[in-house]
């Protein structure tokens, strides 16, 4: 059994190769289940706009990506040359560098360790962390707070939320006069509109699955809440539509873009769909008066601030290098359970052997201090047996590098 990441991300696949391999939250625990009942031992889906990763540990990677495609009922061969698969040590300092923000799309997000933490969240909840990866999350999460702690990793880090603001800025300006939409009302939507609510925009809305929810978030930021269902009525009304949402299929279809537009008289909406699968159909890009981008298109808004970040980042690496190290010993060391369990078994079962002699034999009123004496011998005899016989039957180098290692074990000084 060993350690893997397999998955695909920002920088190995476009947006439409990510949006068919991604995992809504509600799926992610039966779909863990059945991972680990055919291909796994132990398994966490990490599943974020940005990237969907597995993190296994199983005798080998290409059943798990075999697995990946039929679970989205996807030809393995179209997903393939997109995805990479970690082996061990790579696959620990992949998942130490995703946790501290050094693979995230804006480096130094801290965005992206909620993230990883909930994914660890839900394994825990369908039972398919075992000692491994349970011991691995928890040195993640621990390097990932240590390289927040001792670099500048986050500073000037320009959020996805952020970016967005600006990028509307670059647009309209000033954001005063304009009406926002958020679609849906997770944590990716609440941040966003944190960022647009500083500055005091003319109105905004919170459209939403389930109105309570909605309401919920529209109460923070003082916005009205209308249902998803309500969209098309409303659509036109916004300026600004912005949607992160889980559904696995397009919430504003083309049709109800175009009818906007021409109710708006070709008034401009600013568009960004942060959802992966995305919200709003690919199509609606070919529009004219629609700005639409998507989070790969945020890649260039994001890199302000991007030199003194790299600068810390090196500083992060140097810390993920040495905690590596410390968890591949760990990982070592836990090879060796099985063969230190077979040694005290054995030695248990020899024990046990000699004491019911020895029982035996005082019952039967032999001396107890003779008794004493042959338990000890014979005790003593039986766990050198082995050790002596192997000696004595080696020759040569093999007889030298046994000595030695005999005497290291039982610590014998000369």
């Amino acid at each position: 059994m060993q350690l893997y990441t397999i998955g695909v991300n920002h920088t190995t696949a476009p947006i439409e190769i990510r949006e068919n391999v991604a995992f809504g939250a509600d799926s992610i625990r039966k779909a863990l289940s059945d991972l680990t009942n055919k291909k796994a031992a132990e398994a966490a889906i990490l599943s974020t706009c940005n990237r969907t990763e597995i993190y296994v540990q199983s005798a080998d990677a290409l059943p798990v990506m075999g697995w990946l495609a039929d679970y989205h009922q996807l030809d393995l061969n179209h997903i393939q040359p997109y995805t990479y698969t970690l082996a061990n040590q790579e696959a620990v300092k992949h998942a130490f560098r995703v946790a501290s923000g050094l693979d995230s799309m804006v480096l130094g997000e801290p965005e992206i360790l909620g993230q990883f933490k909930q994914s660890v969240k839900l394994a825990q909840e369908a039972g398919t962390l075992g000692t491994h990866l349970h011991q691995l999350f928890q040195r993640t999460f621990e390097v990932a707070k240590e390289v927040r702690t001792n670099t500048d990793i986050g500073g000037s880090s320009i959020s996805m939320a952020a970016a967005t603001v600006k990028l509307a800025q670059r647009i309209f300006g000033d954001l005063c006069e304009q009406k926002i939409l958020f679609i849906g009302a997770g944590e990716m939507i609440t941040l966003c509109a944190n960022h647009f609510a500083a500055q005091k925009p003319k109105s905004m809305t919170v459209a939403n699955r389930t109105k309570e929810r909605g309401l919920e978030l529209a109460g923070k930021i003082h916005a009205e809440a209308i249902l998803l269902n309500d969209l098309p009525a409303h659509f036109a009304d916004f300026d600004i539509v912005i949607t992160s949402t889980a559904s696995q299929l397009p919430i504003v279809g083309l049709g109800m873009v175009e009818r906007a537009i021409k109710a708006r008289k070709h008034r401009p909406i600013f568009m960004v769909d942060l959802a992966v699968p995305r919200d709003i159909e690919a199509e609606v890009v070919q529009l004219d008066d629609v700005f639409l981008y998507t989070v790969d298109d945020l890649a260039q808004v994001v890199t302000d601030g991007i030199e003194n970040r790299q600068e810390a980042a090196m500083s992060a690496e140097t810390i993920i290098s040495t905690r590596v190290e410390a968890f591949m010993h760990w990982l070592q060391k836990r090879k060796s359970v099985p063969t230190i369990k077979a040694l005290r078994d054995q030695a248990e079962t020899m024990r046990t052997a000699e004491l019911e002699k020895a029982i035996k034999l005082i019952q039967k009123g032999e001396s107890p201090e003779k008794v004493l004496e042959k338990l000890s011998l014979a005790i003593a005899n039986k766990m050198l047996h082995a050790p002596s016989h192997a000696l004595n039957q080696s020759h040569g180098d093999e007889h030298e590098r046994l000595a030695q290692q005999l005497r290291h074990i039982y610590q014998i000084k000369n």
